[in-house]
């Protein structure tokens, strides 16, 4: 019988890729998921520690998987193991802590691994595909323990890259997400020792992989906004039904005080000026964003400006986060921490805000089509007609949640297209082009 296993992952969508990739890894050694109710042989927790609370929920999985499963052999990887190995060490259960992803090559080896993947061949439980590009941050945000968990520069060959997304259409994925610890970074660590006309950037892999053969469409995860060159910018122009006109720009602060503070990178006048750069080069792009409310020493009046910020980039969705102090970063240090209930009340107006720009948003869509990745779907019966139709659920290449109903029952992980009828709180709904 073949050994069984058992994955947790907690954080960003590099964590989650990571764990596919030992997952994979291990199942050609011949290992097997196991079932919901069934004691694993081997346990895999990739942790995160963004947060204290991604410490602490690190820590609950542990303990929760050792109970479930007490013969088996806790691995445990991400970022808080590299931050605190001893202490995960002393957890329950666990019988090897991965300090470093560069040694995951050697892990899978002691498992029995011979054939180690160079990437993935799917994407258990997903309706999109991310592919990690690259590896490691080399800046220094005041607020942010990463840098110091994933310090090391490292993009991926561009054939690794190429050759799984290749894999992934074939398998049937949709919709690639590329994503990376530092995206913007790639092909830096590749270039310090390279004339300029020899660089390979960013921008290089997306035009390679945007002409790629096949029925799919490349979404760029989180970048920085220094980093949306003119010329990913005109790659994205070039092939607009091939990359979404999407992009998640890392605001964290509308202020400009608050920002230098952070030790971010850019004024909000270039910010907004790259935001514009965008509407300019892109039809109607979605621009989404992060944003760290109550970090050290805000005001009102830096707050204020936060939102006047937010108002002026459009934002569609804003993900919104109290400050929270983390230990062995600069800002934790910092005098003039914010009081817990006034960083609770700005939270809320901003995400009042938020939900009138998406709102905003949402509204200039409707008469717009839309390719929709369908990514759900739900039986209902007409009782009129006396005939099911489906109610189908995805996400657009705007990024907005779609909802349209059809008589075809499997449409699910199709790209659909959709002409938008009428914007809700929180979707768009539409009837798709060949029901129209």
């Amino acid at each position: 019988m073949s050994a069984k296993l058992k994955t947790h992952t907690l954080g960003c969508k590099v964590n989650q890729y990571e764990t596919e990739l030992v997952r994979q890894g291990l199942q050609r050694a011949g290992y097997r998921d196991a079932e919901k109710d069934e004691a694993a042989d081997v346990c895999v927790v990739n942790t995160c520690t963004v947060t204290a609370e991604g410490d602490t929920k690190s820590r609950q999985i542990i303990r929760r998987m050792a109970r479930q499963n007490p013969d088996a052999r806790i691995v445990v990887m991400g970022c808080y193991a590299t931050r605190a190995p001893e202490e995960v060490l002393a957890l329950p259960g666990v019988s090897e802590v991965v300090t470093d992803k560069r040694e995951l090559p050697d892990l899978l080896t002691r498992f029995g691994v011979i054939d180690l993947p160079t990437g993935l061949d799917g994407h258990s439980g997903r309706k999109r595909a991310y592919v990690k590009v690259q590896d490691g941050c080399l800046l220094r945000c005041s607020y942010c323990i990463i840098p110091q968990v994933r310090p090391e520069l490292t993009s991926r060959p561009m054939k690794h890259i190429v050759e799984e997304v290749e894999r992934l259409v074939a398998g049937g994925f949709r919709e690639v997400v590329l994503t990376g610890i530092h995206l913007g970074h790639y092909g830096v660590d590749w270039n310090r020792q390279q004339p300029k006309e020899k660089w390979i950037r960013l921008a290089h892999l997306v035009q390679r992989l945007a002409e790629l053969p096949g029925e799919f469409r490349i979404r760029l995860s989180s970048i920085e906004a220094t980093e949306v060159t003119r010329e990913l910018i005109e790659i994205m122009q070039s092939y607009p039904t091939r990359i979404a006109p999407h992009l998640h720009l890392c605001l964290q602060s509308g202020s400009d005080t608050i920002l230098r503070a952070m030790r971010r990178r850019w004024s909000t006048r270039m910010f907004l000026d790259r935001c514009q750069m965008l509407r300019d080069a892109l039809d109607h792009p979605a621009l989404t964003t992060d944003v760290i409310v109550g970090f050290p020493g805000e005001t009102e009046e830096h707050f204020q400006q936060t939102c006047q910020t937010s108002r002026d980039a459009g934002f569609s969705k804003i993900h919104v986060f109290p400050y929270s102090p983390r230990r062995g970063t600069p800002a934790a240090e910092y005098a003039d921490q914010i009081d817990k209930q006034v960083k609770q009340e700005r939270v809320d107006r901003l995400l009042a805000l938020e939900a009138e720009l998406r709102a905003d948003y949402y509204r200039s869509l409707v008469g717009r089509e839309l390719d929709v990745l369908v990514e759900g779907s739900q039986p209902i019966v007409d009782l009129a007609a006396g005939t099911p139709h489906y109610v189908h659920r995805g996400t657009s290449c705007r990024y907005a949640p779609v909802e349209f109903h059809s008589a075809d029952a499997n449409l699910e992980k199709q790209l659909i297209k959709v002409q938008v009828a009428e914007a809700k709180d929180d979707r768009v709904t539409g009837q798709r082009r060949e029901d129209a």
